[in-house]
């Protein structure tokens, strides 16, 4: 069912403080950062050779990340995002199997502007986990 990593979403408090270590140490190409108001973060990706690592900035107080950085003051890994050709089959699968699907289940659009559905961490190995649609 999944396919590629697309990316590992790291929450920071500061995007300045992220890009210094992954733009400005590592030398990673980073996007725009792009305020994404329907998620309540603001994103920038560093383009890797094989994936993306997406920093998310909380976006207002009442960022989904806001409880994320409160318990993680220095940030760290919020989710995994994997690649799937059919979210809805994706999600119907899961659903039949007994696995949790965060919201209404119904997908949203992502930061890519593609269908994103997030999967529950208690159900998969205590990891946050993202599909996208390719």
């Amino acid at each position: 069912m999944i396919g590629r990593l697309n990316h590992v979403a790291i929450a920071v408090s500061n995007m300045e403080d992220g890009l210094k270590v992954y733009r400005d140490a590592l030398g990673g190409q980073a996007s725009e950062k792009i305020p994404q108001p329907e998620h309540g973060v603001s994103t920038v990706f560093i383009e890797l050779p094989n994936t993306k690592v997406e920093l998310l900035e909380p976006l207002g107080e009442n960022s989904p990340i806001a409880s994320f950085l409160e318990r993680n003051a220095a940030g760290g890994i919020h989710h995994l995002c994997y690649e799937v050709s059919d979210i809805r089959a994706a999600r119907d699968k899961l659903i039949g199997e007994g696995y949790r699907i965060l919201g209404d289940g119904e997908p949203k659009i992502g930061a890519h502007g593609k269908p994103v559905l997030f999967l529950h961490p208690k159900d998969f190995l205590g990891t946050l986990t993202e599909l996208e649609e390719i």
